[in-house]
């Protein structure tokens, strides 16, 4: 009788395990803060996103099992946003250097910066990030400069059907 009942109690928290973490990412979001550091007149990039969808996305898209003891975790990491988060301006694209990544509670947080003066106004966005494999996902890139004189700040919103986007002139 004892038995039993340790039985389905194991059973019931197994099935409230599975169901709670079912539930728990009914959301695809994503975050990237952009700004332009006040000092230099550099870019500085912030991405953070949910660390398993990228692994997801990664594994999928290089067919293997892909996890951080992979040993070329780092490179498919940079590399994948290096593809999916674009910077342009006049059809050229803004070189971005690639500072690293690291991981927190289940998060993924990258670091990217441009090493050339730049400002937000007709910067064109191209976020792909997870779109492709989540057709849920959310993308939002928050930008901000305060180097012109005026303060300059919004949002952009990507999903898989808007891919890009541009920062306008608020005055124009």
């Amino acid at each position: 009788m004892l038995n039993i009942f340790i039985l389905r109690l194991f059973a019931s928290l197994i099935l409230v395990g599975v169901a709670t973490s079912v539930v728990a990412h009914t959301y695809f979001f994503g975050v990237t803060e952009l700004n332009v550091n006040s000092k230099t007149q550099h870019l500085e990039i912030v991405h953070q996103f949910t660390v398993h969808d990228i692994e997801n996305t990664i594994a999928q898209q290089q067919q293997t099992h892909f996890s951080p003891e992979h040993p070329q975790y780092n490179k498919f990491i940079q590399a994948y946003f290096e593809k999916n988060f674009i910077l342009s301006r006049n059809d050229r694209p803004i070189k971005l250097n690639w500072l690293g990544f690291e991981i927190k509670r289940g998060h993924l947080f990258a670091y990217q910066e441009s090493n050339n003066r730049n400002f937000l106004i007709n910067l064109v966005v191209k976020n792909t990030i997870l779109t492709d494999t989540y057709t849920q996902q959310i993308n939002t890139v928050n930008y901000q400069e305060l180097t012109t004189g005026d303060f300059l700040q919004g949002s952009l919103t990507f999903n898989h059907v808007k891919q890009r986007s541009a920062i306008n002139n608020p005055k124009s």
